[in-house]
């Protein structure tokens, strides 16, 4: 358990459960939404330990978080509304559909070659992947059909030894991210969360 400061992170236990990615390790860590668990998106073993630990069907990719907009366009294509639209609204508490690069691991992308990508309004997420160098897999610290949980603690008490590093950067109260598809020129909400979804029809 790290315990980690939200809005100030301490970068030498950054640094550590950065090492603990680079191993293959997963790690449990809050974001703007939910608890999140998470790895390396280029480490394929960690990311089949994920779908372990979420008893999640094999043909549903996770999305992942980047650590910037600019990060963002090393991974995806962005049509200039595309680039527009988010530069306007993050970091905040947005998944976007976006077309897929090949530099993206196949195992992380749906059959039309999309991707979920979150930049969080988290000094935390941003600072793992930005110290990791690429982005770190994200999907909610709950077993599929099950309540997302609030605390670290009860992270510890449900997934305990599944993960490896639990960051403790205070309760998070579970809102999903809006999920918005930026493939065409039209925007198009496939969920709507904690992102206003007002701000993309404006």
């Amino acid at each position: 358990m790290l315990h980690i400061n939200q809005e100030n992170p301490q970068q030498r236990l950054i640094d550590q459960a950065v090492e603990c990615l680079k191993q293959g390790g997963v790690i449990a860590y809050p974001t703007d939404t939910v608890y999140g668990i998470g790895c390396d998106i280029y480490n394929q073993k960690a990311v089949k330990r994920v779908y372990q630990i979420k008893k999640r069907p094999k043909g549903k990719p996770f999305s992942f978080i980047c650590c910037s907009l600019k990060n963002v366009s090393q991974y995806c294509f962005l049509s200039n509304t595309a680039y527009r639209l988010m530069k306007k609204n993050l970091p905040g508490a947005y998944t976007f559909v976006l077309p897929a690069m090949k530099i993206v691991p196949k195992i992380m992308m749906s059959k039309q070659k999309t991707v979920g990508i979150r930049v969080p309004d988290s000094r935390i997420c941003e600072m793992l992947a930005r110290t990791l160098g690429n982005p770190i897999l994200t999907t909610s610290a709950a077993i599929t059909g099950e309540p997302p949980l609030i605390e670290a603690y009860e992270i510890e008490e449900r997934l305990g030894t599944q993960v490896d590093i639990i960051i403790d950067g205070g309760p998070v109260y579970p809102e999903p991210s809006s999920i918005i598809s930026l493939v065409s020129e039209e925007p198009e909400v496939l969920r709507e969360g904690k992102g206003d979804i007002e701000l993309f029809f404006k």
